[in-house]
């Protein structure tokens, strides 16, 4: 998948599916978004490795529903998105963005919003996307993507697994003006 957003001449980035044996440069990534998201929750500990781990990684690759992508500028490696789909989502939703990792040297500058932007062209339907609500970054990060776009959304607060969380569902339609 290649997307270029609007006035950006130049940016390119890919969203390329994680095979199985690439298994341990997601696991690493991994570890760095995890290590990001400790900054909000008490509920992430370090290893004894020295590295935060994602338990029954496997998962992703042994049951039908989890889709890894690594995300690509150009052909360099810049994070992930882990969605979730049916059959593993059986009701309400279509999808779910379980989570989303740009590594720090390339935020800021659109690759978020194109890696999003190619994902609902390529796979509309009804989603849902849960934000720590401590997650300040990621809460101003969506509500920036829904303005951007004009993606009416619905949000509800929830304890997930004893953490305060923001739940938002939206629509995107294969004929939606991105």
């Amino acid at each position: 998948m290649q997307v270029r957003a609007k006035g950006e001449v130049g940016l390119k980035v890919s969203l390329e599916r994680v095979d199985q044996e690439d298994m341990v440069i997601f696991r690493n990534l991994y570890s760095l978004y995890l290590h990001d998201l400790s900054r909000f929750t008490e509920n992430l500990e370090i290893a004894s490795d020295g590295s935060f781990q994602f338990d029954g990684l496997e998962v992703l690759w042994d049951k039908e529903g989890f889709s890894p992508f690594f995300i690509k500028h150009s052909d360099e490696l810049i994070g992930f998105l882990l969605l979730l789909e049916r059959p593993l989502l059986k009701k309400d939703n279509d999808f779910g963005i379980n989570d989303m990792f740009i590594l720090n040297k390339f935020r800021g500058k659109g690759f978020g919003q194109q890696t999003l932007e190619r994902l609902f062209m390529d796979k509309p339907g009804k989603y849902f996307v849960i934000e720590l609500s401590e997650n300040r970054p990621a809460v101003m990060f969506w509500k920036k993507i829904y303005r951007q776009f004009h993606i009416r959304f619905d949000e509800r607060e929830e304890s997930i697994d004893d953490e305060p969380c923001l739940v938002q569902t939206f629509t995107v339609g294969a004929d939606h003006p991105y």
